[in-house]
């Protein structure tokens, strides 16, 4: 098999991975690869989509790849995703998504413990609109559901990691690491209206 037809069947299995992705190891399984022979090719299909003409790239996170939008264009996919009429997130909502993404994963009753006030309409917004989602069950009583970022929340804010997030300064209270997250956010939607 030549070059070009394994990055052409690579593409194809990170199209059809969706927003699952598809781990380095499994593509070195189904192209009968060993890892030294694929990382070469991945590395040069990466140099490849960061092309200014490239729509998409090859995002890898913690060895599992995706087919993603670039942050540069950000903009652009954030009006395809605002649906016609629909409104802006609400202060409650922000200051959930600001503690999800710095606390996650999470629980909502950690986030109610965090913001002071019960959380079930802002988780459920933020739910509805693929920002957050579950994360799986934290191993404790009731098991209760724990939540973090979606991949839509990376290319909403044009990021290609959770790790481009600001970091946090070292802060005693926390109450004060959610006033430092709003600001965070409030800096992407201040920008959102200057683009409007």
């Amino acid at each position: 098999m030549e070059l070009e037809e394994k990055k052409a069947i690579i593409e194809g299995l990170l199209f059809a991975s969706g927003d699952e992705g598809i781990t380095k190891r499994k593509l070195g399984t189904l192209l009968e690869m060993e890892q030294k022979e694929l990382k070469p090719i991945l590395e040069e299909m990466m140099i490849e989509y960061k092309d200014k003409d490239r729509g998409i790239t090859i995002m890898d996170s913690h060895g599992t790849l995706h087919l993603t939008t670039k942050p540069e264009h950000a903009s652009y996919y954030k009006q395809l995703l605002d649906a016609p009429g629909s409104t802006r997130l609400s202060q409650a909502a922000m200051e959930t998504l600001a503690i999800v993404a710095y606390q996650q994963p999470i629980t909502r009753i950690e986030i109610d413990d965090l913001r002071g006030v019960k959380s079930d309409r802002a988780v459920q917004t933020l739910s509805n609109r693929g920002l957050i989602e579950e994360k799986g069950r934290k191993d404790a009583i009731g098991r209760p559901i724990l939540f973090g970022t979606t991949k839509e929340f990376l290319i909403y804010f044009g990021l290609t990691s959770i790790d481009e997030l600001p970091p946090l300064s070292e802060l005693k209270e926390p109450e004060d690491i959610e006033d430092e997250a709003d600001l965070f956010f409030k800096k992407f939607t201040e920008a959102d209206d200057t683009t409007e």
